[in-house]
């Protein structure tokens, strides 16, 4: 005679045949290195919106040297150095994100052009250039550590909710300073 089937019954099979997909070894060092990471990819963020402003500074003094006959050339010259500024900075950012190991040299040049805006452009491009230099940087942007990536996609960053109250305050006050004068009138 033969036992019924059961549906509720727990599976039989072997499963420890299975190969353990995670390294042990891997993930702490990216754990040890992820608020590293975070930061360089943050900095790929900044030169994105870098991008973004030199693009519109770009076309405004073409279209502003172009409509004016006797600054016409200064202006087109100095729109096509912004838009051209601003293609590097986007394959510069890009990078970043994608943490690719050619990046630190055009980083570093564009940060050292960044550090002529004396204080605040000193102050974030002195930290971008430290970001890049270090021990830790220098290891992040290698090929071991993409491999490190690559073997650990569930190891993520998580931003802590005090950064994130505090970059709702900062968008609350650059919105307040568009429109509050806008409400003057």
């Amino acid at each position: 005679m033969s036992t019924p089937y059961n549906p509720y019954q727990a599976p039989t099979a072997k499963v420890d045949d299975v190969p353990d997909s995670t390294n042990p070894q891997a993930e702490s060092i990216r754990r040890e290195h992820i608020n590293h990471e975070a930061s360089i990819k943050a900095v790929g963020t900044l030169y994105y919106l870098s991008v973004l402003g030199l693009a519109i500074a770009g076309v405004t003094a073409m279209l502003a040297g172009s409509a004016i006959a006797r600054a016409g050339a200064e202006g087109i010259i100095a729109g096509a150095f912004l838009i051209i500024l601003a293609a590097i900075m986007f394959v510069v950012a890009r990078g970043l994100r994608k943490l690719r190991p050619w990046v630190r040299i055009p980083t570093v040049g564009l940060s050292a052009l960044g550090l002529l805006g004396f204080p605040v452009g000193t102050l974030i491009n002195g930290y971008i250039i430290w970001l890049i230099l270090s021990k830790k940087g220098r290891y992040i942007l290698s090929p071991e550590y993409a491999a490190i990536v690559e073997a650990t996609p569930q190891v993520k960053y998580r931003t802590s909710i005090i950064i994130w109250i505090f970059l709702a305050l900062i968008l609350l006050g650059v919105a307040a300073a568009i429109v509050v004068p806008l409400m003057g009138k």
